[in-house]
């Protein structure tokens, strides 16, 4: 089945409702005795847009990760729980809006404490109590406790660290407490935040790879694409860390890892990509590839990975029964020549409206593809709207396995849209995504309200400005027949308005968005 067209996605998406839940969701053929190995690929603000499957118009090749879409199931109605990566990767993994967390608005960074609860059910913990080798390559950005030199721990909540104090600090030796091994992985292999973020040094498992003796700032790389905010970046490194190569050494430490997997036990890997996030450094092969320039070269490599571990799956027989899930934590950033892209007939949030950070859809509106050929049939769409926080459940519902009441609490379980069952109700009752500055918004159905007169991203403006200009302080969309969100209703509607803003304070009251 081709991607969806330009037209008839603004006359389809918002409506999606599909027909009843049978008994038993999977075929016969994953049986407790056959669970499917689980890869979870997520890239680092690559906007819908992007992959080539998705959009009839992008720029980019993007044959590998296509493949997913033509040999599985695409969705045209994925998102984010936020437009930012921390709390999307917290989403993610704990099955939780991470704004009900010390995280209310903007991300963990490199030094930050750790956010995930050790006691907190996780997809990783959740498989690896069903048996699963677990392990997770790439970038964490969940924070992480770092001791120090003087048998402390470094407890920077949420702010860049003053590199000053910390750098001599660090005990560079000394294991890393409450990091990924502490939630459920048996095996990690990455860099505490972004590639943007020192320190700049590898982490195996709980220690880091060498000590820093250095410094350096990547921005400096990608100068052009720094946002205004960054001066400087500056901080501990290792001698031998070079950005240009963390792709590589990603994309390698994955493929090794699952050719070390057999078909007797399963496997859940989540395969965190540094893309093409800033700074923008394709590596040496993949230069020069795109007519979008280094952004676009990124974007290949991105897919040139996904295809080295497609392959690997494939030369050791573990294609067949392997879910594969390719992602975005949110939209592409706007400070990384999105104008001069648009110029040449690219559009990263394709026809929505924002960028990474944003409440519009294009911050949070996400590629998601999905295979498993033992059990979704080749080239099928949903139109379901589902979320990120709904791996959690769904996991669990692929393992037969219920959630206590204290976990997933924001996730619900899309396997059945996964695997192309019909129902009579949308899955989830609504979702909610928040900007980088920790706006709400709220979907449901058509109806998508936003808590804020302005983008709550890299353009917002106070709600004093908004007021000031005149301007509406809330703003209420129909998705159904403006998908860009051009036209605010709210005062059209304050039924939905008020209904909408009820629902999200009940979440928000009850701690949870699913039933309990």
């Amino acid at each position: 089945m081709p991607p969806i067209k330009r037209r008839t996605f603004l006359k389809g998406t918002g409506g999606a409702m599909a027909t009843a839940a049978l008994p038993s969701v999977l075929h016969q053929s994953a049986s407790s005795q056959n669970r499917p190995n689980i890869l979870f690929i997520l890239a680092d603000d690559m906007g819908y847009g992007d992959v080539n499957f998705l959009n009839e118009n992008s720029k980019i090749p993007t044959p590998n990760i296509d493949r997913i879409g033509r040999e599985g199931r695409y969705f045209t109605d994925a998102h984010s729980p936020s437009a930012l990566c921390t709390p999307t990767r917290y989403g993610v993994l704990a099955g939780q809006y991470c704004w009900r967390t010390r995280i209310t608005r903007g991300v963990c960074w490199g030094y930050s404490k750790h956010l995930i609860a050790p006691e907190r059910m996780t997809v990783a913990s959740l498989l690896q109590s069903q048996g699963y080798n677990t392990a997770c390559v790439g970038k964490w950005h969940l924070g992480m406790d770092m001791q120090t030199r003087q048998g402390g721990i470094i407890r920077d909540a949420h702010a860049v660290v003053d590199t000053r104090d910390y750098k001599a600090d660090i005990d560079w030796n000394a294991p890393i407490l409450n990091g990924p091994t502490a939630v459920g992985f048996d095996h990690f292999y990455g860099i505490s935040a972004s590639l943007d973020m020192h320190p700049y040094i590898w982490i195996e498992d709980d220690h880091f790879v060498g000590e820093c003796t250095t410094t350096q700032d990547l921005l400096f790389i990608t100068r052009d694409y720094r946002p205004e905010r960054y001066t400087d970046n500056t901080g501990p490194a290792h001698r031998d860390f070079i950005a240009e190569e963390v792709m590589p050494i990603i994309t390698k430490r994955t493929v090794d890892w699952i050719e070390r997997q057999t078909q007797d036990t399963p496997f859940f890997m989540c395969m965190s990509l540094t893309a093409p996030h800033i700074p923008i450094v394709p590596s040496e092969p993949y230069r020069g590839l795109s007519e979008l320039g280094p952004y676009g070269d990124f974007c290949i490599e991105v897919d040139d990975s996904v295809g080295k571990v497609l392959n690997a799956l494939d030369q050791n027989g573990l294609a067949d029964n392997t879910l594969v899930i390719f992602t975005a934590d949110n939209g592409c950033a706007p400070y990384i020549g999105v104008e001069e892209m648009n110029e040449k007939g690219h559009f990263p949030s394709y026809v929505f409206r924002g960028y990474k950070s944003d409440i519009f859809e294009g911050g949070h509106r996400i590629p998601f593809l999905a295979r498993w050929p033992d059990q979704i049939e080749s080239g099928t769409r949903s139109d379901e709207t589902i979320c990120l926080t709904d791996m959690l459940k769904t996991c669990a519902s692929i393992n037969g396995v219920d959630v206590p009441s204290n976990a997933g609490e924001d996730s619900y379980d899309i396997l059945p849209a996964l695997v192309g069952k019909q129902f009579t109700a949308p899955i989830r009752e609504a979702t909610v995504s928040t900007a980088g500055n920790g706006t709400f918004s709220i979907r449901q159905g058509r109806w998508k309200l936003d808590l804020t007169g302005s983008t709550g991203g890299y353009g917002n403006i106070s709600q004093e400005e908004v007021a000031a200009q005149g301007l509406p302080l809330i703003q209420l969309y129909d998705l159904e027949n403006d998908i860009g969100e051009t036209n605010n209703v709210y005062a059209e509607y304050p039924d939905v308005v008020n209904r909408l803003n009820a629902l999200l304070e009940s979440y928000k009251v009850r701690g949870r968005s699913t039933p309990t």
